[in-house]
């Protein structure tokens, strides 16, 4: 989130929404909900903002440009915004970089999982794969039909890569005994860098066409 970064206070390991309402919103914003435990967002650089307007203004054009198209569908685009787990209660959500939904019955909704078409995450430097894979291991078991992760160059002010995974709900033939650890995952489905394409390009949750000269820093 873009808010300043201020220093952590000492908080208990799990709190509930309404607790988390009562501390000040520098405090807030700065942390997720994973089943009431309290989980710090790692902040990125500069890049990791811009890019998250970037990929957020592009896909919102790209949305609207397939509602005219299809005018009975409706599509909301926004960043980082909560998305809440479970039908009640606000005490587990993940704030993803990005996102995709269903446009919602009235105003001033909170977003659910279930409304959500596409969840993503901008990587920085800081954050790690173990993270990644955890926060990506729960928009799967939430339903969420689509994940995007984007990679940033290091030695410019460039996106390197973008992935799109699709949630795969049924597993492959394991042998005899042995279980997937997560009930769904997702499955890497398109990738598109600035060196081989020219624009990102896929039909789903709606047709998706962006120049990477819309993604420059």
């Amino acid at each position: 989130m873009s808010s300043p970064r201020t220093d952590r206070p000492d908080l208990p390991e799990f709190m509930s929404w309404e607790e988390l309402e009562q501390l000040p919103e520098e405090i807030a914003g700065q942390i997720e909900l994973w089943n009431g435990r309290v989980v710090w967002l790692r902040r990125g650089p500069a890049e990791h903002q811009a890019f998250t307007f970037a990929l957020t203004s592009a896909l919102k054009q790209c949305a609207r440009k397939g509602m005219s198209e299809q005018p009975e569908s409706c599509w909301r685009v926004d960043f980082e915004t909560n998305v809440f787990f479970g039908e009640t209660g606000k005490s587990d959500f993940v704030t993803p970089d990005f996102l995709a939904y269903r446009c919602l019955d009235t105003p001033y909704q909170d977003i659910r999982a279930k409304d959500v078409l596409l969840v993503g995450e901008v990587l920085s430097p800081s954050n790690t794969q173990t993270d990644m894979e955890e926060k990506k291991a729960r928009y799967a078991k939430a339903g969420i039909p689509w994940y995007w992760e984007v990679t940033l160059e290091r030695e410019k002010s460039a996106i390197a890569m973008v992935y799109a995974f699709a949630l795969e709900t049924t597993h492959g033939k394991l042998p005899p005994g042995v279980h997937p650890l997560h009930p769904a995952n997702y499955l890497l489905t398109g990738k598109w860098s600035p060196k081989d394409s020219e624009a990102i390009a896929i039909d789903f949750p709606f047709p998706i066409h962006i120049p990477w000269s819309d993604l420059e820093f």
